[in-house]
């Protein structure tokens, strides 16, 4: 089969490798039919050191099951399904909790030998515990929408739910990425008032307006905080930061109410949380991290099936699987939000 590989910062291929294969009786054998480049995927396509071992790309992806290993029980040949950025049990203490992104069995696409999402077939360990199925045909004009149940739609809902986002709250987002957006559609379903995007690419933040933004401020530093705090009254009740840089997470800092919350899930790039005895004064709530999609798939399904969202729209370019590396460098340019692949 063809499959993405990184062999160094900027050097993606694609290139033939092995077939996957049913290797434990809990496996499955995926045709990947849909998947995407993240946003994460970026700092390895900017940072990688050279190596002779490329690392599998990809954890973004749904498709239809081929072949199943003799202890499944829950997918079959034929299923259609979305697969969680991390494979998991779904049965240790952890899973249970609903933090599959923990499990002790689980673990990430792409490494230690296991296949990446950015390829023409996966191997899928713990496929009961993993797999979820999609009630629609491969053909479904939906797909787009269902594929970000994989990751981005629920990092954003992980940035609200842990926030605590509810009826009446004001929300402040920060960045106007794909995980920005989808954290706007998450505030908004979680009946925030009032939410405030700060971005600074007017198509994306149009967009976020269309997903339920009130108001947009494309400040940054001192003139963006200054500006939402006007907006707010003082400052947003919950911040969702969701960045990942140093930079955004100070302004996070600077525009969330004291006594309010911020929740982080923008991948960090900063070595240190950069908060003192100022905010220590103010009473602040740090909460976030990386999302367990696994937990949160059930929930956000039945509102893309019945349309009350579309964040497939965060998807505005397509490349075929062999121009994979042109959606990376579409993505890393800023020319593209989210790039689909079509395998």
């Amino acid at each position: 089969m063809r499959a993405t590989l990184l062999y160094q910062a900027g050097d993606v291929r694609v290139e033939d490798v092995d077939d996957p294969k049913i290797q434990n009786p809990t496996d499955a054998v995926i045709r990947t039919v849909l998947a995407c480049v993240c946003g994460s995927d970026l700092w390895p396509y900017k940072s990688a050191p050279r190596t002779d071992n490329p690392r599998h790309m990809g954890h973004e992806f749904l498709g239809v099951v081929e072949d199943i290993g003799s202890e499944v029980t829950t997918v079959k040949p034929g299923d259609l399904v979305v697969v969680p950025f991390t494979y998991s049990d779904n049965t240790c203490e952890y899973c249970r909790r609903g933090l599959q992104t923990s499990c002790v069995h689980g673990g990430p696409w792409g490494v230690g030998g296991i296949d990446g999402g950015q390829g023409q077939a996966a191997r899928i360990p713990y496929a009961d515990g993993t797999l979820i199925t999609l009630p629609v045909a491969e053909d479904s004009e939906l797909l787009p929408d269902l594929l970000t149940l994989s990751d981005v739609l629920c990092t954003g809902y992980h940035a609200a739910h842990t926030a605590g986002v509810a009826p009446g709250d004001t929300v402040t987002v920060i960045g106007d990425g794909a995980v920005g957006l989808s954290a706007v559609i998450a505030a908004k379903l979680r009946g925030a008032e009032r939410i405030v995007l700060m971005g600074r690419h007017t198509a994306r933040t149009d967009l976020g307006r269309e997903f339920g933004a009130t108001d947009v401020v494309a400040d940054r530093g001192e003139d963006g905080v200054a500006a939402v705090r006007e907006l707010t009254g003082g400052g947003a009740d919950r911040v969702l930061e969701c960045v990942g840089l140093e930079a955004a997470l100070v302004q996070a800092a600077g525009v969330v109410r004291d006594g309010g919350v911020i929740s982080r899930v923008g991948a960090p790039q900063y070595p240190a949380i950069p908060f003192g005895f100022g905010e220590f004064m103010r009473n602040l709530t740090l909460t976030g991290g990386v999302a367990p999609s696994r937990a949160y798939i059930p929930e956000l399904m039945p509102h893309i099936l019945n349309g009350d969202i579309h964040p497939g729209r965060v998807f505005d370019r397509t490349v075929d699987l062999d121009d994979v590396a042109e959606g990376y460098r579409l993505m890393n340019d800023r020319e593209a939000l989210k790039v689909l692949v079509r395998p």
